[in-house]
């Protein structure tokens, strides 16, 4: 580290909240992210959307830098925090994730729907209730949790990741695609004709997480996702993430 940065360092320690000064003296903040809650650019490798957005601004008010870290499913991203590999993350809350790590408030709520082919019976969210109906859904995602606690009649098709359940819905090997509602309007736009149901089956609200053990960064973030939310800075990145 060039003497330069060293005294940059130094400054941002002895002026940094004292609940983030840990954090704040490895002159970086580790992100968890899971697709597909951020995109990247093909080019460059920039990682960017709304997580990326608030993590930024969180690393900006901290003066140092953010770092992504990528984890293929949610229930990694969890593991990534237990295990010290991360220092915080984005998650769906839910009870069974909050005994093992601490959520902030939440930020955003996010309705959970079906994503159907152009030429599916299926019109409303009751309609997939049905016997016979293949639902396609992915283990351990906030989705799975809320689908399986009212899905009487209908099949439950796991996967571990939500291109595997894209991929058996485009194939004809299930009838429809539980998700977010943003996420399955995403996966529409390669599927022709495919519609995004108006009803929803469910929602979950979604907070920052940090690891147990850390109140003072829980505290911190918690602040922050509060002036985020005030500011406008959340509905700015929701609308940037579109």
């Amino acid at each position: 580290m060039s003497v330069k940065r060293q005294q940059a360092s130094v400054d941002v320690q002895q002026g940094s909240d004292p609940r983030v000064a840990d954090l704040v003296r490895t002159c970086s903040v580790r992100v968890a992210l899971f697709p597909p809650m951020y995109t990247k650019d093909p080019a460059t490798g920039e990682v960017g959307g709304m997580a990326m957005d608030l993590a930024r601004a969180l690393a900006a008010g901290l003066g140092i830098a953010v770092v992504p870290v990528e984890y293929p499913t949610p229930g990694e991203v969890v593991e990534g925090l237990t295990a010290g590999a991360c220092d915080v993350a984005f998650l769906v809350v839910d009870p069974s994730r909050a005994a093992l790590v601490d959520f902030s408030p939440p930020y955003v709520e996010r309705d959970f729907t079906y994503l159907v082919p152009a030429d599916s019976a299926i019109r409303s969210v009751a309609d997939a209730d049905q016997p016979g109906v293949r639902i396609a859904v992915v283990r351990t995602h906030a989705s799975e949790f809320a689908l399986s606690c009212i899905v009487q009649h209908a099949e439950l098709v796991r996967t571990d990741v939500l291109d595997a359940a894209f991929d058996l819905l485009r194939s004809g090997q299930v009838d429809c695609l539980a998700s977010a509602r943003q996420d399955l309007r995403k996966y529409a736009t390669h599927l022709h004709g495919a519609r995004v149901l108006e009803g929803r089956y469910g929602s979950s609200v979604a907070a920052m997480a940090v690891p147990k053990g850390h109140p003072g960064w829980l505290a911190y973030i918690s602040a922050f996702v509060e002036e985020a939310k005030a500011s406008g800075l959340v509905q700015r990145a929701i609308e940037r993430a579109g």
